[in-house]
C-alpha cells in the first residue's frame, strides 16, 4: 500500500504493483493501459479518457517527483509501509540526510558567499561561488539545514575539503 500525496493536499491510498494495468485507488479497482513513448512520457487511457503524463524530475531518495497531466502540473509525494512505520515509532526522517558541513571540493578561491549565518537553506540553494581553473563552479547544498556559521572568506583562497559552512 502507498499513499500519494498530491501538492501537499490530497492523500490517495493506492494498491499497485507498478507494472500491472490493474490496481486500487481508496480500495476502488482501477484498470488503465498505459503507452511509454520514452523513459519520462506514457499515453495513459482510463475510462475512456486520454491523458498525456510527463515526469518532470522524480527523487528517489525524498520518494518525490513531479509529473505533468496534460500539461498540468503536480507535485507528488509516495509513503510506503515502511514510512508509516518509522512514523508510528516516532522516527519519521529518521533515514535523511543530516547535513553538517559543506567541504570544497577542489582548491580555489571564494568568489561570493551566497548564504549567512542562521539561513534555512533547502537542498540545492547555491551556497558559495567558488573560482577553481579559471571557472566559477556554483556549491549548492546537499540537503535542508540552518547555516550555522560561515568559515570562508570572499577573497580567500581554499584548499580541497576546507570546510566552507558549517551547519546545525
Amino acid at each position: 500500500m502507498l499513499h500519494a500525496t498530491i501538492n501537499g493536499k490530497k492523500t490517495y491510498d493506492l494498491e499497485w504493483d507498478g507494472k500491472s494495468k490493474e490496481g486500487k485507488l481508496n480500495n476502488d479497482s482501477f484498470v488503465w493501459d498505459a503507452l511509454h513513448s520514452d523513459e519520462t512520457h506514457l499515453h495513459v487511457l482510463h475510462k475512456n479518457k486520454s491523458y498525456n503524463v510527463e515526469v518532470v524530475s522524480q527523487d528517489h531518495e525524498t520518494k518525490q517527483a513531479i509529473i505533468k497531466v496534460n500539461g498540468t502540473k503536480y507535485t507528488v509525494q509516495l509513503k510506503d509501509r515502511f514510512d508509516d512505520l518509522l512514523k508510528s515509532l516516532g522516527m519519521e526522517g529518521a533515514g535523511e540526510k543530516k547535513l553538517k558541513d559543506v567541504k570544497a571540493p577542489m582548491p580555489g578561491m571564494v568568489l561570493e558567499i551566497l548564504v549567512s549565518a542562521g539561513q534555512q537553506v533547502e537542498k540545492d540553494t547555491p551556497l558559495i561561488i567558488l573560482e577553481a581553473m579559471k571557472m566559477e563552479n556554483v556549491i549548492k547544498s546537499p540537503a535542508a539545514g540552518i547555516v550555522k556559521k560561515v568559515g570562508a572568506t570572499v577573497g580567500n583562497a581554499v584548499e580541497k575539503n576546507a570546510v566552507l559552512l558549517e551547519f546545525q
